[in-house]
């Protein structure tokens, strides 16, 4: 589990326009990663809307909003396209980044055990280290508390 003060795990990977996307880019900037489980579902729809209608803020702070699931990059754009949104949506297909960040969970949904993304919430500094690490968030007002986080930066 990462904690304020951790370096925030490097990543190199796909937008939903299928452009790279990197830890090394980022360098010298804030960003928030979000981890959601599940493009074009309710609450990672809440979710996303709500960084969306958001966005000016952040970007007036200097701040990008990065939402990463496993979903494809065409399931990535597809949800964007549908939607409208604004965040950059980052595809971890292969998982590599939710284990990074331990949001790859063990959940139990009616007496069902599966493995799936913990909805979770980082915000990262222009040094790369995480100044907030928020696990198990609930989607609906998290983005208006994640700016509140970001103004204390």
């Amino acid at each position: 589990m990462l904690s304020a003060g951790d370096q925030a795990p490097e990543f190199d990977l796909p937008d939903a326009d299928m452009n790279a996307l990197s830890t090394q880019a980022l360098e010298g900037k804030p960003y928030v990663l979000y981890f959601y489980p599940k493009d074009d579902t309710p609450g990672c729809t809440v979710e996303a809307l709500e960084f969306t209608d958001l966005m000016d803020e952040f970007e007036a702070l200097g701040v990008a909003i990065l939402g990463v699931s496993k979903d494809s990059c065409v399931s990535h754009a597809s949800f964007r396209d549908k939607f409208g949104l604004s965040v950059q949506l980052i595809a971890d297909m292969d998982g590599q980044l939710c284990e990074a960040y331990d949001v790859w969970r063990e959940k139990e949904k009616d007496g069902v055990k599966r493995m799936g993304i913990l909805r979770s919430t980082f915000v990262i500094d222009g040094e790369g280290v995480v100044r907030h690490a928020l696990y198990d968030i609930k989607p609906k007002g998290h983005a208006t508390q994640v700016l509140e986080l970001v103004r204390q930066l």
